[in-house]
């Protein structure tokens, strides 16, 4: 089918329109899902992991749509951090699926994010400027998503080579915390417009990864390193939800952005990473705590739903 036939499909044309930071409301039931699961809540966890996987089909459409029929916004639109949140969003659907016992197709979404992450980390750091939104912490996420993807499946299977490749993944995407910490624009946490709070969810999947990676029996003092990675990494993260929550008190911003799903992402991958830190830590206050603020996710995730339905609706 010609290209300008291509273009002129409704369903299509709709995809080419999705913009990258989407990739949120994939990423958001995604680890609400994990975190559902890891409190035995399973209607609820697979009911939200349907909701991923099929908005992660959507938006994949949507990928090879832009790929497709228009090269040059496809280009332009891989330069923007928000690109990132495919390999985060393939990262934390890998790993509910992994959970699920599927552990050949959680491979093949690790190989996945794996072809996806170098090209698309480079386009967006190539582009990185001072004075940049939340988004700039997506190359941090995007790493520790491939952590987190890859101890779920080391300890899945077992493998010692993946543990060994999460480690190196876990590392590197603390060295892109720092530096996208030097370039986060600090008034964004007043006047930012969802994306901001991945400056703490950054920290949160760092913890969670630091988790898993706690869990696989390593031997030598990396354990006990690996251990205090995670409660401290986690700390800050919860540092950060507090200051987050306070500058939303403090200046209200109730009216609807695509950007609130990358405020929902951090409320759950904040309240999962407390839930799986929990028993490798012997930490065991974590796991409560977990669980009241995955609580507050969904409830979160519900009121950006309906936000997101009533703005569709007066767009009509």
């Amino acid at each position: 089918m010609p290209v300008e036939r291509l273009r002129s499909l409704p369903g299509l044309a709709w995809c080419m329109e999705l913009p990258p930071a989407a990739g949120g409301a994939v990423m958001a039931p995604g680890i609400l899902s994990v975190g559902l699961h890891l409190i035995g809540r399973e209607v609820l966890s697979l009911a939200a992991l349907a909701v991923s996987g099929l908005l992660w089909l959507l938006l994949g459409l949507a990928f090879a749509c832009r790929l497709v029929c228009d090269r040059p916004r496809f280009r332009a639109a891989s330069y923007s951090p928000a690109a990132l949140t495919a390999v985060a969003a393939t990262g934390v659907l890998g790993s509910r699926i992994s959970m699920l016992g599927r552990q050949a197709a959680a491979i093949a979404l690790l190989v996945l994010a794996a072809a996806l992450w170098p090209w698309l980390t480079a386009g967006v750091v190539r582009h990185w400027k001072r004075r940049m939104a939340g988004g700039v912490f997506l190359v941090c996420v995007a790493t520790q998503g491939l952590a987190v993807l890859a101890a779920t499946l080391a300890l899945a299977l077992p493998s010692g080579w993946l543990a060994r490749a999460a480690l190196a993944a876990f590392c590197l995407g603390l060295v892109f915390y720092g530096d996208a910490l030097a370039r986060f624009d600090l008034r964004e946490v007043v006047r930012g417009a969802g994306d901001h709070w991945v400056a703490g969810g950054a920290l949160a999947i760092s913890a969670l990864a630091a988790s898993k990676l706690t869990a696989v029996p390593w031997t030598g003092p990396l354990h006990t390193a690996l251990r205090w990675a995670t409660l401290v990494t986690l700390a800050l993260a919860l540092a950060w939800y507090v200051l987050l929550l306070a500058a939303e008190l403090r200046s209200w911003r109730p009216h609807y952005d695509i950007r609130r799903w990358a405020t929902v992402f951090p409320l759950g991958m904040t309240a999962t990473a407390c839930l799986s830190a929990a028993g490798p830590t012997g930490v065991g206050v974590l796991f409560g705590l977990g669980e009241a603020l995955l609580w507050i996710a969904v409830g979160a995730w519900l009121l950006t739903f309906v936000a997101f339905a009533v703005s569709r609706r007066r767009a009509r």
